[in-house]
């Protein structure tokens, strides 16, 4: 992989974490959205929705409410991507999900430590800021779009690192079998917590026996067609 591929999957990756709560907010933060569009920068578009849907699963039972701690899947699916490239054959989704999650687990604490840094900054500017200095506040915004910047293109830059190990040490080394579990758990593992997910937000009541009713009534037309 060219240098020119790895500093525009970086770029890419440390904007997808940006989008997550900074700046633009527009939803390419989803694996659905970056991990296709990292394939197509490699030109492999289906590795790339193959592994967006499988992170967008696990993202799905993310619920980012007030200061609750959670894996950051954006940066996570770009580096993904990168790892199932250049891996033959269905390995690559099993080396993909490995670089993803711990990557993803290492977004998640890089989130929490910015909330920490920002929320210091916000304690040393306390009495410029209820003086209603407007200019203390402006650099206070603009110091944590560029602490996220710096965190998400940290964090891109470890899984694409990853990545590169992983290609470099895994990929032709796992047996058949290992290859196939290595798949089976990570699809698995993806439609567990997609479903635990879904259970979660339709709940018990009605609305569950209309999801159910339309689940199969969905399989069922798939499979007439």
């Amino acid at each position: 992989m060219s240098l020119g591929l790895l500093l525009a999957l970086l770029a890419w990756g440390t904007l997808v974490g940006l989008d997550l709560v900074s700046v633009p907010q527009m939803m390419i933060a989803r694996p659905l959205v970056a991990g296709p569009i990292a394939g197509a920068m490699l030109g492999d578009v289906w590795t790339g929705l193959t592994l967006g849907v499988l992170f967008e699963l696990f993202q799905y039972e993310v619920l980012p409410v007030g200061a609750a701690r959670y894996p950051e899947y954006g940066p996570a699916t770009v580096a993904a991507v990168s790892a199932a490239h250049a891996a033959a054959g269905t390995l690559g989704l099993g080396l993909g999900a490995l670089v993803g999650l711990i990557s993803g687990m290492a977004g998640g604490v890089s989130l929490h430590v910015v909330r920490r840094l920002n929320a210091r900054a916000v304690r040393r500017a306390t009495a410029a800021l209820e003086a209603g200095d407007a200019r203390v506040l402006v650099r206070l915004h603009t110091a944590a779009i560029l602490r996220d910047a710096a965190r998400a293109a940290v964090v891109t830059a470890l899984g694409l690192g990853l990545a590169l190990l992983a290609r470099t040490y895994l990929a032709g080394t796992i047996s058949a079998r290992g290859v196939m579990l290595l798949d089976v758990a990570a699809v698995g593992s993806a439609l567990a917590v997609g479903t635990a997910g879904t259970l979660r937000l339709v709940g018990r009541g009605p609305d569950l026996r209309w999801f159910a009713a339309g689940v199969v009534g969905g399989a069922a037309v798939a499979w007439l067609r």
